[in-house]
């Protein structure tokens, strides 16, 4: 036992994280695993169906676009520093210690509700897989066990995450494309004009369509609280940002348009399936790929609960260790290297947030929608504040270019569309009070980062010494 404490500890981060342990394939598979391609075809697609319709395509589009240009952003920051603070760090470096704070704060709800919402999804496809056996488990049986073999996972070993989530994707994927192809083929690969002329869409439609399509990418950016961990971490976490929403938006374009053309003349329509690609399979004759594909939804959806929580944790964990929150919180453990605090405390709080949920008698698949839409408010304010952040770095470092300027004014245009479209015109109960809902949670951490303030000014110093340290840190590693 004390041979294994001086092996694992053996190359640490001064933030106590393991140092340099992941390699590219592991650092993508955090972002794939948060994005978890798996899930929109499977969960999420029919619920942007239901806004969206025949423009589902086009939502994922627009999405797509739209992220590639936040991660262009993002990246600002990403070839020039890394630590396990993610988009937080990186905020506050551009625009300051309290809009950085508030982002991070944003960020958390954003992670947790993430996993919160893919926990029932899990428990969704779960009983789907159990019920022909007539057997049907209790949701908050089955949040519990997928938040308790995550909260392991993320404890133990943050390796042993990654190249579990890179496993699970890469054949949850590959089920799916083979399934879209033999759809294809049984349709002749006819040209849906309905679709591509967007028949009876409406914009507002795919205004409120795109906020749950955007919920489809998120975490996309998660790589990037890797920092510590990562190997060459300004070359492996740029890349992993951008390929991974590239791949997945081509995917999910892909895939809306492959389950739109197969539900026609369906007597279940697409938003109203609990299980669309099984549908689908046992439509065009290969019944058994829906074991296969709903095996698949299971594992994949677990890799994001997994995936979220370490990205989450990463975020508590690094706003603790400036003072934010409690210094236990930023405690790595001795043996493992892993923030085994904050990760604990994040898997409890994903588990009792559904689970509360589950005992006032709500549906799965609307708890999915309910928590999913609200993370991706987090995402968005945290995907404009980045995108705001980059020149306003950018000049101070004396490296602003004009492109630079038009490449972050673009982001936060794309990103504005779901923000006003989540607000006019008013969508149906109880989505109508999400953004309210969102916008108390960041008036409660604002209010408490101003207490905090008030009382312990030198933490907003320490806070801006600790990232000058890491940015400096990297800048002297590139002139090596």
């Amino acid at each position: 036992m004390a041979k294994e404490l001086v092996v694992r500890s053996e190359k640490r981060a001064v933030s106590g994280l393991r140092s340099q342990c992941l390699a590219f394939p592991e650092i993508i598979a955090q972002s794939v695993a948060n994005i978890a391609p798996t899930a929109t075809p499977t969960v999420n697609l029919g619920l942007v169906y239901a806004s969206a319709g025949n423009g589902t395509w086009l939502t994922y589009v627009i999405a797509t676009v739209g992220l590639v240009f936040v991660g262009m952003n993002i990246n600002q920051f990403a070839r020039r520093s890394a630590s396990p603070g993610s988009l937080y760090a990186y905020i506050a470096k551009g625009l300051g210690a309290t809009v950085g704070v508030l982002s991070g704060w944003s960020l958390v709800l954003a992670y947790l509700f993430t996993a919160m919402a893919v926990l029932c999804g899990f428990a969704n496809y779960t009983n789907v897989l159990v019920s022909p056996l007539g057997i049907q488990f209790a949701p908050m049986f089955l949040y519990a066990i997928c938040a308790g073999i995550a909260w392991y996972c993320a404890y133990k070993d943050i390796q042993l995450s990654t190249i579990l989530m890179l496993a699970i994707e890469a054949l949850s994927v590959g089920i799916i494309l083979l399934l879209a192809v033999v759809i294809l083929f049984k349709q002749n690969f006819a040209v849906d004009m309905s679709q591509l002329s967007l028949q009876n869409v409406k914009p507002e439609g795919l205004q409120l369509g795109l906020v749950l399509a955007i919920f489809s990418y998120v975490g996309f950016e998660s790589a990037t609280a890797l920092g510590d961990e990562a190997k060459k971490p300004l070359q492996f976490i740029p890349r992993a940002v951008i390929l991974s929403t590239v791949l997945s938006g081509l995917f999910f374009i892909l895939l809306s348009y492959v389950e739109v053309l197969g539900f026609q003349g369906s007597s279940t329509p697409l938003n109203q399936s609990s299980a669309p690609l099984n549908d689908l399979a046992s439509g065009v004759g290969v019944g058994y790929f829906g074991l296969l594909i709903t095996v698949a939804a299971i594992v994949s959806l677990f890799g994001c609960t997994l995936a979220s929580i370490n990205a989450g944790a990463r975020i508590l964990f690094t706003m603790a260790r400036h003072g934010i929150f409690h210094n236990s919180i930023g405690k790595a453990h001795n043996a493992n290297g892993t923030p085994h605090i904050a990760v604990t405390m994040s898997s409890l709080f994903v588990f009792l947030v559904p689970a509360s949920m589950s005992l006032f008698g709500l549906k799965i698949l609307d708890v999915y929608g309910y928590l999913g839409t609200i993370a991706t408010y987090g995402f968005l304010v945290t995907y404009i504040l980045i995108s705001i952040a980059a020149p306003m770095y950018l000049y101070r470092e004396g490296v602003l270019k004009f492109m630079d300027v038009a490449i972050a004014i673009i982001a936060v245009a794309f990103m504005l569309i779901p923000v006003v479209g989540s607000l006019y015109p008013v969508p149906a109960s109880p989505f109508n009070v999400f953004p309210y809902l969102f916008l108390m949670y960041l008036v409660v951490g604002g209010g408490w980062f101003l207490m905090l303030r008030l009382h312990s000014p030198e933490i907003i110093e320490n806070m801006e010494l600790e990232l000058e340290k890491i940015h400096t840190k990297f800048n002297e590693m590139k002139k090596v």
